[in-house]
C-alpha cells in the first residue's frame, strides 16, 4: 500500500506518493533532512492498482520508497539511474515532458 496526495493546479496533476510504512519518518544524508510528512504525502492510502492511474496520469512525481519507485520504473516512468538514496531508502522526482 501507498500514500498519495494529488495535487491539481491549472492542467497540471503533481503526485507525491510514498511507500505507506515510511510516512512520518525523516531522512538523513548529511547536511540534506526529508521529511515524510501526513501533510505532503497522506491525502489518502492507495492499492496498487490505485497507484497505478495516479502514476500514469500525473505530469510531476515526487516518490519516496522502493515499492512505489519500482512500480513506477515497471510501468515506463522514470529510471533506476535517477534514483537517490537518503539514509538507505530511495527517492525520485519524475517531470513529464
Amino acid at each position: 500500500m501507498f500514500s498519495a496526495r494529488l495535487i491539481r493546479h491549472k492542467d497540471s496533476n503533481m503526485l507525491n506518493i510514498c511507500d505507506k510504512e515510511l510516512l512520518g519518518k525523516t531522512l538523513n544524508r548529511d547536511n540534506f533532512r526529508l521529511k515524510i510528512s501526513e501533510k505532503y504525502y497522506a491525502e489518502k492510502i492507495v492499492e496498487k492498482e490505485e497507484a497505478r492511474d495516479l502514476l500514469q496520469k500525473s505530469d510531476n512525481i515526487n516518490m519516496v520508497g522502493k515499492e512505489i519507485i519500482d512500480l513506477s520504473v515497471n510501468m515506463g516512468i522514470g529510471s533506476h539511474e535517477g534514483v537517490k538514496v537518503i539514509d538507505g531508502v530511495p527517492f525520485l522526482i519524475v517531470f513529464k515532458m
